[in-house]
């Protein structure tokens, strides 16, 4: 995995496109509140995060063209596979939200907790345009917190209630074939 052509390419373009780290490390509460680092490929310019908020609309100016193209197709979240491997992911669960966000759960929203969180879930395929969402709020944080935050922790709830071995089937295909898609 380490070795693979694809992943080599985008560390290498990464490189090329800016200073600054290949690998973004951001804090995010996994099984039972636990904070992990989970390992993206960085798409946003260095230190973006004393810039802006946490959600980054597709017209963010702290997106780099190399970001861009791998936030299209979801490639900056290749890295998150060493997570699985580390125990601290599963390929499918409610995605780990950062910490602020997870202080402010509702005791019926810390449910979503009691589950491993995963590199794709519902919301990640029902949102996978989140960007476009975002696009053009003058405030994007707050655009997502009513724009999108309501499903996606209905269906992360839901998920977490109910979620069963065949749903996860069902996700990790059409996760698989959503690229295609666009």
């Amino acid at each position: 995995m380490v070795g693979s052509p694809a992943l080599l390419l985008i560390w290498a373009r990464i490189k090329l496109d800016r200073d600054g780290p290949v690998i973004y490390a951001g804090r995010r509460a996994g099984l039972g509140g636990r904070e992990f680092s989970m390992y993206k490929f960085r798409t946003l310019v260095p230190n973006a995060d004393r810039v802006g908020g946490p959600n980054t609309p597709d017209d963010d100016p702290r997106l780099t063209k190399t970001g861009r193209f791998l936030r299209r197709y979801k490639l900056d979240e290749l890295p998150q596979l060493f997570n699985v491997l580390k125990g601290d992911m599963s390929f499918v669960g409610p995605r780990p939200q950062v910490l602020g966000e997870v202080a402010g759960y509702t005791p019926e929203e810390r449910e979503i907790l009691s589950v491993r969180p995963g590199i794709t879930d519902w919301s990640s395929l029902k949102f996978s345009n989140e960007g476009e969402i975002l696009a053009g709020h003058a405030d994007p944080d707050r655009a997502y917190a009513e724009l999108i935050r309501p499903e996606k922790m209905r269906l992360g709830l839901e998920y977490a209630r109910r979620g069963k071995f065949r749903d996860d089937i069902d996700i990790l295909v059409k996760t698989v074939l959503l690229p295609f898609r666009k």
